[in-house]
């Protein structure tokens, strides 16, 4: 943890500060969050800021290296002086366990018990206390892959709101990256697959009209597997999808599902005979290289990705591979979409906080979001508050051969559409 000096000084204020929230007062109140010259977690030299993340879960699946993410750039915004010279007093992150009643349990403590400014990150397939933090207007950053970032004012994606709403607008990447790989879009076919839950019927609703904007012809768009559990014979699913184009194969198979069932599926098709090409947006991790089965079920897959491949060679990557090596003692770990997922997030965070100025309250933070803007970052040209309703419209895609990622399609923004 990140500890500043002052901190009896920090939750003596704190603690003033919400003694005087629970009383009726207006906006000029001492202790109102947001209220000018004073706000929760903010003292003299120090901003308090905690995270909600899932380090552990009943499936044993963890995100516990976006809470080194996080660390690794309050560490680096810290020894560059802090946020306008207050030193960040990153408390580390609360594990929900992807239970709903946890994670509002997690936002609770963090707000009423720790008295943090803001939360950043929040990374978890459950974000139940959303509404709590936005109630209490704590600024709020995690990846927008959940309808909670859409919409808010008080909670930003890092890369932007990726679950849009009729009046919004789909990110292209994926589908226009295939195209290009593909050679172009016209004439060809893509079968897009999915779970059969909210998350996977929006989804295939979703992609469903990027690959048609792209110009591709969507043979096959079901979200027809079990969310509950992966089959153990997908022969039913690959004969839908190989004869879902006039009766042949589609040029593509897209699967909006995560490591487990995309290992099923995309084994079944190989075996099958299926040469065209596979794409998924999950299976970018290092972790999944450990093991020889993992590795030849996704050899040659590519894999989306919305911010820039840690294979590239550019300015932003190295620094960012410095910070976590950094945050890691000194020593090398392996990246991943969820160490991406924690330094983003605080990255926006701080990015936002420095404009606010040295008068920091919730209501000057606001208003310096609702003007933000800045260019080259991993996730390309961000923007407030066009990232609470839209994608920055950025990513790439990477392909897993010989047991490497290789960057299959460079990084790049792209025009989004329309959502309908």
């Amino acid at each position: 943890m990140l500890r500043p000096i002052r901190a009896l000084a920090a939750a003596a204020a704190a603690l003033a500060l919400v003694s005087a929230c629970n009383s009726a007062s207006d906006g000029s109140s001492p202790g109102k969050p947001g209220a000018a010259g004073n706000s929760r977690g903010v003292s003299a030299d120090s901003i308090k800021v905690g995270g909600i993340v899932s380090m552990t879960s009943a499936g044993g699946y963890s995100k516990k290296d976006t809470d080194l993410g996080a660390k690794a750039r309050y560490l680096r915004a810290n020894a560059e002086g802090g946020i306008n010279g207050r030193k960040i007093d990153y408390l580390g992150a609360e594990d929900d366990g992807q239970d709903p009643a946890k994670n509002m349990a997690a936002a609770r403590k963090l707000v009423q018990q720790d008295k943090v400014f803001a939360i950043a990150p929040m990374s978890s397939v459950t974000f139940s206390g959303a509404d709590f933090l936005e109630q209490e207007k704590v600024p709020t950053f995690g990846w927008g892959t959940l309808p909670s970032f859409c919409g808010p004012k008080y909670i930003y994606g890092f890369n932007g709101c990726l679950v849009p709403s009729p009046g919004g607008t789909l990110n292209q990447t994926w589908p226009e990256g295939i195209g290009q790989l593909l050679g172009g879009a016209q004439g060809k076919s893509v079968a897009v697959i999915a779970n059969d839950s909210d998350a996977g019927k929006f989804g295939i609703r979703t992609f469903r009209q990027g690959f048609a904007a792209a110009g591709f012809k969507v043979a096959y768009a079901k979200a027809s597997v079990p969310a509950t559990a992966v089959p153990s014979d997908w022969s039913a699913y690959v004969k839908e999808i190989l004869e879902s184009n006039d009766g042949k194969a589609p040029d593509a198979v897209v699967s909006v599902m995560q490591t487990p069932n995309n290992i099923g599926l995309f084994t079944a098709l190989k075996r099958s005979g299926y040469r065209g090409l596979l794409s998924d947006p999950t299976d970018y991790d290092p972790a999944l290289l450990a093991k020889d089965a993992t590795k030849q079920a996704l050899d040659g897959v590519h894999v989306l990705l919305q911010f820039q491949p840690f294979e590239s060679s550019d300015a932003k990557t190295a620094q960012f591979k410095a910070d976590v090596k950094a945050a890691a003692g000194g020593q090398d770990v392996p990246l991943s979409l969820h160490t991406l997922t924690g330094y983003m997030s605080a990255d926006l965070f701080v990015s936002i906080a420095q404009k606010a100025g040295k008068e920091l309250t919730v209501e000057s933070f606001q208003a310096a979001a609702q003007g933000f803007s800045d260019t080259g970052t991993l996730v390309g040209d961000r923007s407030e508050p066009k990232g609470q309703k839209d994608s920055f419209g950025c990513g790439a895609l990477v392909q897993l051969r010989g047991g490497a990622y290789e960057v299959s399609v460079p990084f790049s923004c792209r025009r989004p559409v329309p959502f309908e």
